[in-house]
């Protein structure tokens, strides 16, 4: 099932409240690659620096960081533990920082550590063939590390060398390595409350992963194991996000396409007497109306939000034939939106607010307030 809808502008208003620059002589250094919210602070990485915005104060500049290293190329996924800042960098490292009581950002670890490096460079077996000739350790990535995401004390990264990667995020250790979990560059990964990841990729398949016990050298051992393969996007998945309760998928992908993937209801299940498909996705539908990539999504509440090399963003809400409709369409960048990101969320089964921040790649930043009232009238319209 396929959609394209036109906007509807009675039950949902925006309005651009803030537009920031990336305060850079330099044009080269003004690519906006990701956007981050934690503690009222927003992260805008701009190649190998990291902006600091405070959201409290009027979007003042609090801070820039970088590891001073040109060679570490852009950043490419910020993420959060605790007190902790992990950023995934194009030379293969993820990085650890922390903020100092005046809101100073510190480099406390590179990963993997040189301790893990030094430990597991002993044994042979730690080494993995990456290309022809060429052996790394298996805890290390040899590619852009391209996203991350941290979910009940476990860090996920995925790369560009096919892979993805399980880390302890307080102690930094490297748990788990899935090589060749793709036959191309991973490009985003999703990780539900119980642990099912789901990694998008530029072969353009989605995969389902989860984790499981296994009888290895008379161990047993839990590791990730390929559940499904998810096929509906025509080339690379860009982006992947997964609604709040997990029970749906969104990806978006340069076929300008995004698809929403559902997870089988029970009643399915028990029709096909299928008792181990409890994570299965299937196709739910495609939603039409960029006509350039999905580069980014975010999921707020019961809305979608997409940015596109259209240089647009829209706003998606299901409606109650359980179908996406655009509702908003939100204009204003001069470059393509290359991130989203939630600012702060306000919402009832029937109106509400949302503030989300978009990046473009010519470094601005727009902060829009998005509004909503479905009150009856308007259900009626599309129902």
């Amino acid at each position: 099932m396929s959609h394209l809808h036109s906007v509807s502008s009675e039950a949902f208003k925006h309005h651009c409240i803030a537009s920031l620059k990336i305060p850079s002589p330099d044009p080269h250094h003004m690519i906006i690659s990701c956007l981050a919210v934690h503690n009222n602070l927003l992260y805008a990485a701009s190649l190998n620096e990291i902006n600091v915005f405070d959201l409290i104060s009027d979007y003042s500049h609090v801070d820039t960081f970088s590891n001073d290293l040109s060679s570490s190329g852009s950043v490419k996924s910020i993420t959060f533990h605790i007190t902790k800042i992990f950023t995934a960098h194009q030379d293969c490292k993820i990085r650890v920082w922390q903020i100092t009581a005046s809101r100073q950002h510190q480099l406390v670890s590179t990963l993997p550590t040189v301790k893990d490096r030094l430990i597991r460079s002993v044994l042979p077996n730690n080494y993995v063939t990456v290309r022809r000739h060429k052996k790394r350790l298996w805890l290390e990535h040899w590619d852009a590390v391209s996203d991350l995401v941290v979910k009940q004390g476990l860090m996920y990264s995925v790369s560009w060398d096919r892979s993805f990667k399980i880390w302890n995020a307080s102690n930094y250790k490297c748990l788990e390595s899935v090589n060749k979990a793709h036959e191309d560059a991973v490009n985003a990964v999703a990780v539900s409350d119980n642990g099912v990841v789901y990694t998008g990729s530029a072969d353009g398949r989605i995969r389902v992963w989860e984790r499981l016990v296994v009888d290895h050298n008379k161990e047993r051992k839990s590791k990730h194991m390929l559940v499904t393969t998810l096929v509906k996007h025509k080339s690379t998945v860009n982006a992947l996000v997964l609604n709040g309760d997990g029970s749906l998928l969104f990806s978006g992908g340069c076929d300008r396409w995004i698809v929403v993937w559902e997870r089988e209801r029970e009643r399915e299940r028990e029709k096909d007497g299928d008792g181990d498909g409890h994570h299965q996705m299937v196709f739910a539908e495609a939603l039409w109306g960029h006509t350039g990539a999905v580069l980014c999504l975010i999921n707020v509440g019961d809305l979608l939000a997409s940015g596109s090399a259209d240089r647009t963003v829209r706003i998606w809400q299901r409606g109650k034939e359980n179908c996406y409709r655009c509702m908003a369409f939100l204009e204003g960048h001069e470059k393509p939106v290359k991130s989203l990101v939630t600012i702060s969320s306000s919402s009832s089964a029937f109106n509400g607010i949302v503030s989300i921040g978009s990046g473009s790649v010519n470094g601005e930043i727009k902060v829009w307030d998005v509004y909503w009232d479905n009150n009856d009238n308007f259900n009626k319209k599309f129902i």
